[in-house]
């Protein structure tokens, strides 16, 4: 039987449902592993115990007139690069050491209405500048897995706690890989939402032009329940977009989950991926899960991306550059 921190979101919000367990109790085991794990991992640049207890009682106490809402009670992590009211938000940099946020990130309110348990902030490279979260001012985060291993980055601290049970799901930030690139180090499911279906209000910029708030969570389920609450538009953020992706996770919990069914679903495979330099064993994972999407029906067409070869270039001309002007703000703090 899985311990309570272990269980995924669907199975918890199950047992929370019923009564079976406790949001309480559900909380108190993430933050228990979170005290015995966390000397070693070094996920977390802050834990806020006392106060998600509190507020798991509360949510116990709205389970019991029967209020219901897909993360009401379950508890996670968030990014320290993400604006959390009265808490502190570092980046990982020593120049925001004890800068006390004013107000919430949007992605914060929302979790916060969908009775989502904040348990504390997590590590990244400092500013999120980095692929491996070694590069933050406070500590080195280390992969769970193993613990010789970097856990990938920005959003390391996000994906390491979350893939040693610390929490159900967490909230990173990806620019060009940082929550994906992490999320596959420590075998967990990372998303980038597409521009627009997350407001970034709150989130310190980095590349305003393709920063991205998104969730990682333990089941593809999960990722789809995370995202439909933290996603729509923002009067705060300009470039947030109106759509929200109800549908898909409708889809997720009826074709796929019950149907086992992809009929609906092209994937494209650029050939420009498959080149000579892609180690041979993530090749024989990435074509064994294709041949699993094709005996469930989806179908599968050979596609070419030619423009590949100019993404890092151009990455690094607009990454670079905005980010010395989205950082130039903090130029004499501290």
């Amino acid at each position: 039987m899985k311990k309570l921190n272990e269980l995924t979101i669907v199975e918890a919000r199950e047992l929370l449902d019923k009564g079976e367990i406790s949001s309480f109790d559900l909380c108190k085991a993430c933050l228990d592993e979170i005290e015995k794990s966390d000397k070693e991992i070094q996920a977390c640049l802050l834990v806020i115990r006392e106060e998600a207890l509190e507020k798991a009682k509360e949510a116990d106490e709205k389970l019991k007139k029967g209020e219901r809402s897909s993360l009401l009670g379950i508890p996670y992590l968030c990014k320290d690069n993400i604006v959390v009211k009265g808490k502190k938000t570092t980046a990982a940099s020593k120049i925001l050491e004890n800068y006390i946020a004013p107000y919430n990130a949007t992605v914060i309110n929302k979790l916060n209405d969908s009775g989502a348990i904040l348990l504390g902030k997590t590590n990244l490279d400092e500013f999120a500048h980095g692929a491996s979260t070694e590069n933050s001012a406070y500590q080195t985060t280390r992969n769970p897995h193993d613990l010789k291993r970097v856990p990938g980055g920005s959003s390391g601290g996000s994906a390491a706690a979350l893939a040693a049970n610390m929490c159900l799901f967490a909230i990173g930030s990806d620019t060009g890989g940082s929550i994906r690139q992490p999320a596959s180090f420590c075998g967990v499911v990372g998303l980038k939402p597409s521009y627009g279906r997350v407001s970034r209000f709150g989130l310190l910029s980095m590349t305003s032009s393709t920063d991205v708030i998104g969730p990682l969570t333990k089941t593809v389920l999960d990722n789809a329940i995370v995202l439909e609450a933290i996603s729509g538009t923002d009067k705060k953020d300009a470039t947030s977009a109106s759509f929200r992706p109800e549908a898909y996770l409708r889809y997720i919990e009826t074709k796929i989950e019950k149907e086992k069914d992809l009929s609906a679903l092209k994937i494209g495979l650029p050939k420009e991926y498959f080149d000579k330099e892609l180690n041979s064993e993530v090749k024989e994972k990435v074509m064994s899960l294709i041949k699993k999407a094709k005996s469930m029906g989806a179908k599968i067409i050979d596609v070419s991306l030619p423009y590949t070869k100019y993404g890092i270039p151009v990455y690094y001309l607009i990454t670079p550059s905005e980010i010395s002007s989205n950082l130039a703000r903090f130029d004499g703090v501290g």
